[in-house]
């Protein structure tokens, strides 16, 4: 199970991102339940679909059974149209798929905040239910559900989930894909 992110996903900011990052919480709970899957972090802060776009070959060397896309995020906040995150997400799908077509896609939503205008956080937040439709994807509708603009479980800049928001993401991540891994 690879985790195509980023800072959220690398657990920026933590104090020990290899334990306390969803991911690795994820595969806590896989080792809990004795399943027999291995979780791959590949979050990089900063990253953007494009950039996913970009190092989605180097992923793709290693036998990919599910790809976690939680990539868009980075996109919206600096402004980037909509359409280039949709078409980028689409690219990185079908990339995945012609290279593994077995290969389960999930796709990680994520929501712009209250300071982008209407318009641009109503096509941002529609690009993910629509893409998941149309691929045969599962949608985690929003991966910061419960965290996001929760003071407490965000780190002072108030866009990095804190250990205990971390914790909050894996259980929303592990609602949708404990059944793919069953």
């Amino acid at each position: 199970v690879v985790f195509l992110g980023d800072s959220i996903t690398a657990g920026y900011g933590l104090e020990n991102p290899a334990a306390e990052a969803y991911p690795a919480l994820i595969q806590a709970r896989i080792d809990a339940a004795r399943l027999p899957w291995r979780v791959v972090n590949a979050g990089i802060s900063g990253d953007t679909t494009a950039g996913g776009l970009r190092r989605l070959d180097w992923i793709l060397r290693q036998h990919v059974d599910i790809l976690v896309v939680a990539l868009g995020g980075n996109d919206g906040l600096r402004g980037i149209d909509p359409s280039v995150t949709r078409a980028n997400l689409q690219a990185i799908i079908d990339r995945a798929r012609s290279r593994q077509p077995a290969m389960r896609v999930v796709l990680a939503g994520m929501q712009m905040p209250t300071n982008m205008t209407e318009e641009f956080r109503q096509q941002y937040q529609a690009l993910f239910p629509e893409l998941a439709e149309r691929n045969g994807a599962t949608l985690i509708p929003f991966l910061l559900e419960g965290v996001g603009a929760v003071p407490e479980l965000n780190q002072p800049d108030l866009i990095h989930p804190t250990a205990r928001g971390q914790s909050v993401i894996a259980g929303t991540v592990w609602e949708r894909l404990r059944s793919l891994l069953q």
